[in-house]
């Protein structure tokens, strides 16, 4: 089988598609046919060696999300030809998804959107996992009122969305004026690209994607959580009875099925960059990727 590998770190050049064994499933998992994946900062940040000591060995087969077709169910609940999409570690397992056939546990697999393509589907376990389990780590109810540190980005959108749709009062720092429009879109109260505007102590819980640290805006008492492990740890603010975390998205088949869901019923849209790349294509994608300016995910169909 085809799979999109590394043996050394480097600019996209270092990207091959190579002749890789196929994976035989396991005990409690599942053998998925791909038919779509897509580009995340992590991917970027393995090619490239930034990761350091918690990369696998290579040579490695890159890639978290994955958009496929099950072709052998194992003795899981999801038959074959199901469509479905899931989430791979690949830092911890070494399980890359950028490849023609992926064997993974069947707790990390769930049934694919009815709704959208698989194309699209492809975009969504990695930013949506992300911001699902983020925000239910700030357990942010109906009525609260929540920061979103990045609003508009891939998993910010995504969480701005949910959140809504949970009936949160949410508001956006957006990092440029054209992003302010999505926000708002999308059901943000209040969009601002500057963080100075923010009221002290207004937010029962902030969401930062991106290590803006606007913990003076966040109430006593309240919850901050970031995701932007570059950015370090969140200061420390338990003299105001604050707990903070810096959330790290994990596996996780229920909260695919609750992404379906919420795409099925029309409260998340995801968003695909115009066009899509095809395997051979896999530098240029990644090149696209680094271009920024897009207007959503880029993804890769196998």
């Amino acid at each position: 089988m085809r799979a999109i590998q590394i043996n050394r770190f480097g600019t996209p050049d270092v990207l091959g598609i190579v002749e890789a064994p196929e994976p035989r499933p396991g005990p409690g998992e599942i053998l998925v046919r791909t038919v779509a994946t897509s580009i995340n900062p992590v991917d970027d940040k393995t090619r490239e060696g930034a990761i350091g000591e918690g990369t696998p060995p290579l040579p490695l087969t890159l890639g978290w999300d994955l958009a496929g077709i099950v072709v052998d169910g194992g003795d899981s609940a999801l038959p074959v030809g199901e469509r479905v999409i899931a989430m791979s570690h690949q830092l911890s397992s070494g399980r890359g998804t950028w490849a023609d056939l992926v064997a993974l546990p069947a707790r990390a697999v769930a049934a694919a959107p009815r709704s959208i393509s698989l194309v699209e589907a492809a975009a969504l376990p990695l930013p949506g996992l992300t911001a699902l389990q983020t925000l239910d780590w700030l357990k942010v109810e109906a009525g609260e009122r929540l920061l979103i540190a990045g609003g508009a980005g891939a998993v910010g959108g995504l969480a701005l969305q949910i959140a809504q749709a949970r009936g949160v009062k949410v508001d956006a720092l957006v990092s440029r004026d054209a992003h302010l429009a999505f926000a708002r879109d999308h059901g943000a109260e209040l969009v601002t690209t500057d963080a100075r505007s923010l009221a002290d102590g207004a937010y029962d819980a902030v969401f930062d994607t991106f290590g803006a640290f606007v913990t003076n805006t966040v109430a006593d008492g309240g919850r901050y959580a970031s995701i932007a492990t570059q950015a370090g740890p969140v200061p420390d603010l338990s003299s105001r009875g604050i707990r903070t975390t810096v959330n790290q998205v994990r596996e996780d088949g229920e909260g695919l099925n609750e992404l379906a869901r919420l795409v099925d019923s029309g409260s998340l849209r995801v968003r695909v960059h115009s066009g899509f790349f095809g395997l051979r294509e896999i530098r240029a994608a990644q090149e696209r990727f680094l271009q920024g300016g897009l207007d959503g995910k880029v993804t890769v169909v196998f």
